[in-house]
């Protein structure tokens, strides 16, 4: 959908006086929020909900030194670089198109997917879909490619890649993966502690050409969203990501080179298991059918006001169909609401 209203604009340059995060290492999650509730036609709620975003909002970290093209190996992984890295891809894209700079970094990025409980690729994800959906083409707004700046610009700070994982049976589907990921020994503490427990995922999302991994990676965003229905009570917050993760690298697919396709795939099935281990409950949870069209069920999750249920249910109505409906209420239902 096309922002005819201006206000996504409005709302990116009122964020970018921003830092991606708060109180430590918390993220930032207004960018993705807003841009979900343009996209589904709730321009109008942005800026009441940005009212109530601002005392979540810090200012960025202050700049250490300059990244550069030769020395960047050095600054990757460096929380402390933020600024220094927001500033890098801001030099980035006004020099050259979005396109060529998103295809550079990806495969420098990906190993590191997972790092910043997966906010990092998230929020590249809505930044591209963004662009790749404005009008003026390679020509998009300032603060749209500033949005870009600041997303890599974040991913590139908090890459850490995953611990080495060794393969365990292979599965037939990504349903059939996401049920046989092993939970970490200890579901306790911090995502950065779980995620270091891991070490053995199931087999699964193999590709011999690039069609078929976007057919896979279709079918992992929405079985991670589907099983959200069932089990998205083992930690309400952090399960979205299973699939909000893997969403995000599926939407930045059309402005990549085909044959970074499969390793996207193989990164965000590793997301996408890892939160999976880190927060799955025991066992499932009987959930309701929904009668809401889509347009109802967004409108409940932006009146409902949290920022990781309106991210979910943006893309649940990109899966689309009954259960992922049901499972964007269930998120509804489980998350604490920011408008009462």
């Amino acid at each position: 959908m096309t922002d005819t209203t201006g206000t996504l604009d409005e709302a990116l340059e009122r964020l970018h006086a921003s830092g991606p995060e708060r109180d430590g290492w918390l993220t930032n999650h207004a960018p993705m929020a807003v841009e979900a509730l343009v996209r589904h036609g709730q321009a109008a709620s942005v800026h009441r909900w940005l009212d109530h975003y601002a005392d979540k909002l810090e200012e960025p970290p202050p700049p250490y030194a300059p990244v550069t093209a030769d020395g960047w190996r050095e600054a990757l992984g460096d929380p402390a670089r933020i600024t220094d890295w927001t500033r890098f891809f801001a030099r980035e894209l006004a020099e050259r198109p979005w396109r060529g700079v998103l295809a550079e970094w990806w495969p420098r990025l990906l190993p590191g997917i997972a790092a910043g409980a997966t906010h990092p690729v998230i929020r590249t994800g809505h930044a591209v879909r963004t662009l790749l959906a404005s009008p003026g083409g390679d020509a998009d707004s300032g603060p749209r490619l500033a949005e870009l700046a600041h997303a890599l610009g974040y991913w590139a700070a908090r890459h850490q890649p995953l611990p080495p994982l060794a393969p365990l049976a292979a599965a037939p589907s990504a349903a059939a993966a996401l049920d046989a990921v092993p939970p970490v020994p200890e579901q306790d503490g911090g995502i950065r502690h779980r995620l270091a427990q891991l070490t053995a995922f199931p087999a699964w999302g193999d590709a011999p050409d690039p069609d078929t991994a976007r057919a896979r990676l279709t079918e992992l965003v929405a079985a991670a969203t589907h099983r959200y229905a069932t089990h998205g009570h083992g930690e309400p917050t952090m399960l979205v990501h299973a699939a909000t993760a893997p969403n995000a690298v599926l939407r930045a697919l059309p402005a990549l080179p085909r044959v970074l396709w499969a390793p996207s795939l193989s990164a965000a099935w590793a997301a996408s298991a890892a939160v999976t281990a880190a927060y799955a409950p025991v066992e499932a949870a009987p959930y309701e059918a929904t009668s809401l069209t889509p347009e109802e069920v967004f409108a409940r999750a932006a009146a409902h006001g949290d920022d990781h249920t309106i991210k979910f249910t943006d893309t649940a109505l990109d899966v689309g169909g009954p259960l992922a409906l049901a499972a964007a209420v269930r998120s509804v239902e489980l998350n604490a609401p920011v408008f009462r």
